[in-house]
């Protein structure tokens, strides 16, 4: 039978009426790709999935296992539907935003450090309860970040592209940043958050503020950070960075008040069988004419 699916797995459950063929996005394509409607991004295997659409002429639909798309939208072929991965990364990021925050709050990189000498030098450290934490991006991910956040007992500002009901707007910035001990960044590569914590904004933060950023690094002037964090003045705990991959001689990887990660949020083992459970839902939605879920366009 012509497959009518594209898929990165070989242990999913795909409707007989469908039938797949897998690629994971490494080394070349399959052939026999002239039929597929219903393609299944492989996560995580950098730009070659993407290379992809003009070789799939009979392309319906394409479901992204990420919870950002915007870089998507303008390679989709025109009548293409685009589903996102709404909901698959929320506590594996939430988990890793909770664990930077701590981990720069309660000063893990000193005592790491003192471990390795068999130091035994104590200070008080500061705190996730009773900070006051602004964070920036409210979606799925932001909501699941909160309830962590709330669970120790700091207080969270939440702020989105616009002020609604209980959630202030970016535009209210430069209030809200004079009084953040924390500002969580949760958001994508857009026009609109490009360059959003520039010099001006970073110089509006309190001494030994901390900012968290497991969205876009795009969103932080990187130079007017790394500034930031060399004074002693704020301090940094990065799951992504703009550019990206950090150059090994960057400054900031070796800077007092700085905690970088490869831009791994998003990867626990978690994210496989959730993952795997969207996907196979997906693929019954389409098989049978039923609008997918958490489409985007």
């Amino acid at each position: 039978m012509t497959a009518r699916a594209l898929v990165p797995w070989p242990d999913l459950s795909v409707p007989a009426e469908l039938g797949a063929v897998v690629w994971d996005g490494r080394g070349a394509p399959p052939d026999g790709l002239a039929e597929v409607e219903f393609y299944v991004l492989p996560y995580d295997a950098g730009a070659e999935p993407l290379k992809l659409f003009p070789r799939l002429p009979s392309l319906r639909a394409v479901q992204t296992l990420s919870a950002g798309y915007d870089h998507l939208l303008p390679l989709l072929p025109d009548g293409v539907r685009l589903a996102s991965g709404r909901g698959l990364h929320d506590l594996s990021v939430a988990e890793h935003t909770l664990a930077l925050l701590l981990a720069s709050q309660r000063l893990f990189p000193r005592w790491f450090t003192q471990q390795r000498i068999g130091a035994w030098d104590r200070v008080h450290t500061p705190s996730l309860a009773d900070s006051r934490v602004l964070l920036l991006g409210y979606g799925s991910i932001g909501r699941a970040i909160e309830r962590y956040l709330l669970a120790g007992e700091a207080e969270v500002i939440p702020v989105a592209g616009t002020a609604r009901p209980g959630v202030h707007g970016i535009a209210e910035l430069p209030e809200l940043l004079p009084a953040a001990d924390i500002v969580v960044l949760v958001l994508p590569d857009t026009p609109q958050t490009r360059g959003l914590l520039g010099a001006a904004e970073l110089a509006a933060l309190p001494d030994s503020a901390l900012v968290v950023n497991v969205g876009r690094g795009t969103a932080v002037d990187t130079a007017a950070l790394t500034a930031e964090v060399a004074a002693g003045r704020l301090r940094a705990a990065l799951d992504v960075t703009d550019p990206e991959p950090l150059p090994p001689d960057h400054p900031l990887w070796t800077l007092d008040g700085a905690i970088i990660t490869p831009h791994i949020a998003g990867g626990s083992d978690s994210f496989y069988p959730r993952a795997k459970r969207l996907t196979e839902r997906q693929l019954s939605r389409f098989a049978s004419g039923v609008e997918l879920e958490n489409l985007v366009r």
